[in-house]
């Protein structure tokens, strides 16, 4: 079907609508856009479920759609149904520009929306409230129900009953998503579902558009993830304290639970470092793209403005905070994209959906951590401008967001009756961090004591894409770090992949040369038990010190190694312990 045919003139419009010559101006369709579109109208459906990455231009898509059914007087009345309501204002806005009137701002208590409106947008939840309302409007019009990342209907009982009791008379649905969906038991109302050749029922997309082909076709970025990892210490519920490496294999998953979350303490060391690499990152992208940003996901409200006072200080510049309770969210998000500041902070809000186009940097900042959210997250960062254009995102080395990365291509779909122990879309570590977010605010507000993190240390470890891991890890602000941090902003995915070889290849052979050059024919046998018990005593050490001049324990510890230098506490040695050792007695004693 031809472009001409599909957006042609079409049968006369409501009375009540604005006449054709006045609309907005269609933008040119990708041609995955016009291919959907081409079996869209050949298969004339009732429902038609389109699954496109974050960023390739579903509601491109679905508003083109909507305006040739409109023309063609298959329908006279549109109600887009999305998760937020910033992302109804979004749609209302880019619906405008193809000439068509949609009211983001109807309430359930309006009853009706205005004549100057074809439609309206709604979140899943108003529907939720009132569907009986809803399914009024859509039995008295033509109705064309749009429903925006489909698989919130799995999201509450109440939402799924609510939008199939709402919009089962409409004359037609257009289900959209952006990622796979969750593996749950709650069938999706409106979506196909089939059975494999196991018996497991799976959700059937009439037309998918995955990150690899977008990739291809350059409508997407390349996502460089920058992995740091890092030494953390924390006092448990029992009041023993623990340490381990972030990431590190040998632990367990309580143990990387915790580790975690230490390393996403504000009032550690981990994330200003993390910070500043970030904005580092930053500045390089914004040599070839001056008006790139960043943006940092947080756990919540407490750690996203502590993170805004970090990035302040880094980089004198305040950045915007997008919290889901401010009712100026909406503006300042549509300020900030339409500007050139730095940097964002945000909760979940701008996790899914929201179109920023200039974001380029992000750091995943949060504990949240289901296939779903992770690509949500990251599809805030690969919409491309021009080609050329790449994403950088910063995580925490933890395994199961190091899956996540690696597995930024593969598709999942929505299965229906997956044995327990295939149910890989909630790895164990999500469910471990949300009980440890859990008791930690409630420790705040009741005893003060069950968990307490207590030192983070950032280590550069290395970088994925496309599948492959680089870097031969090294400390913060080393060379090995700044190769990476340094990979211009304009690159296409199979230059980044080449630079990525070169400079590992190049840190491989640095090493080499530094490891000859410092070998010893007959090297010294290193106590661990001593390395052990030195470590525990300047522990203790630090604490005692902390507890009698107010300095949190991540800052003793920094202002150790700028006096007595040497790496973190984990790869320090004998000499350089005792070294700091003997620098908290002066201090304990007086001397400076």
């Amino acid at each position: 079907m031809s472009q001409e045919t599909l957006f042609g003139s079409g049968p006369a419009l409501p009375p009540a609508y604005p006449e054709r010559a006045a609309w907005g101006t269609a933008p040119k369709l990708r041609q995955w856009q016009a291919e959907a579109l081409d079996k869209y109208f050949t298969l004339a459906p009732q429902d038609f479920l389109a699954v496109a990455t974050p960023g390739a231009g579903k509601t491109t898509f679905a508003l083109r759609a909507a305006t040739e059914l409109v023309d063609r007087g298959t329908v006279n009345r549109i109600v887009v149904v999305a998760p937020t309501d910033h992302l109804k204002r979004q749609w209302a806005d880019a619906a405008a520009r193809v000439g068509l009137s949609i009211d983001p701002n109807f309430k359930n208590s309006d009853g009706q929306h205005g004549r100057d409106f074809i439609g309206v947008a709604v979140t899943y939840a108003q529907v939720a409230m009132k569907p009986m309302l809803h399914r009024a409007k859509t039995e008295a019009a033509r109705t064309l129900v749009i429903l925006d990342e489909i698989h919130h209907g799995g999201d509450a009982l109440s939402w799924g009953d609510g939008i199939r009791e709402a919009f089962e008379p409409a004359t037609r649905r257009l289900a959209l998503t952006g990622t796979p969906f969750r593996s749950d038991t709650a069938a999706i109302p409106f979506v196909e579902y089939a059975e494999d050749k196991d018996g497991i029922r799976r959700s059937r997309a009439d037309y998918t558009y995955g990150y690899g082909s977008a990739l291809r076709d350059h409508v997407v970025r390349p996502v460089i993830f920058m992995a740091y990892s890092g030494q953390m210490r924390w006092r448990t519920s029992a009041g023993d304290e623990m340490a381990a490496s972030l990431g590190e294999a040998a632990v367990t998953k309580d143990v990387t639970a915790q580790a975690w979350r230490t390393a996403l303490n504000p009032q550690g060391q981990w994330i200003p470092a993390v910070l500043a690499a970030a904005d580092k990152r930053l500045t390089e992208v914004r040599r070839a793209v001056p008006d790139a940003g960043g943006l940092v996901i947080a756990t919540d409200h407490e750690d996203a403005r502590a993170y805004a006072g970090q990035l302040s200080r880094i980089t004198g510049e305040s950045p915007t905070v997008i919290l889901s309770d401010d009712a100026g969210a909406s503006e300042k998000i549509e300020e900030f994209s339409a500007g050139d500041s730095r940097w964002m902070v945000a909760v979940r809000m701008v996790s899914e959906g929201v179109d920023v186009p200039r974001l380029a940097v992000g750091v995943y900042a949060t504990s949240t951590a289901t296939p779903l959210f992770f690509a949500q997250a990251v599809g805030r960062f690969v919409r491309a401008r021009k080609r050329g254009e790449t994403a950088s995102v910063f995580l925490p080395s933890v395994p199961n967001l190091m899956q996540l990365a690696n597995q930024m291509e593969l598709e999942r779909d929505h299965a229906l009756d997956r044995p327990e122990k295939d149910n890989d879309d909630f790895l164990p570590e999500e469910g471990l961090m949300e009980a440890a977010n859990r008791e930690e605010k409630a420790s705040d507000s009741l005893t003060k004591g069950k968990y307490e993190a207590l030192e983070s240390q950032a280590a550069f470890d290395r970088v994925l894409f496309d599948g492959g891991e680089f870097g031969t890890g090294g400390e913060i602000g080393s060379d090995d770090e700044l190769d990476f941090l340094g990979i211009p902003g304009l690159l296409d995915a199979e230059q980044v992949g080449v630079l990525l070889r070169q400079r590992q290849h190049e840190q491989q052979s640095r090493k080499r040369r530094t490891s000859a050059a410092a070998a010893d024919p007959q090297p010294a046998v290193v106590d661990h038990r001593q390395l052990t018990e030195l470590r525990n005593q300047l522990a203790k050490n630090v604490s005692a010190w902390s507890a009698r001049s107010g300095m949190p324990h991540g800052v003793v510890h920094s202002e150790l190694r700028r006096i007595c230098g040497g790496p973190p506490v984990a790869q320090a040695n004998e000499e350089q312990l005792n070294k700091r050792l003997k620098k908290l007695q002066d201090w304990f004693i007086g001397r400076k």
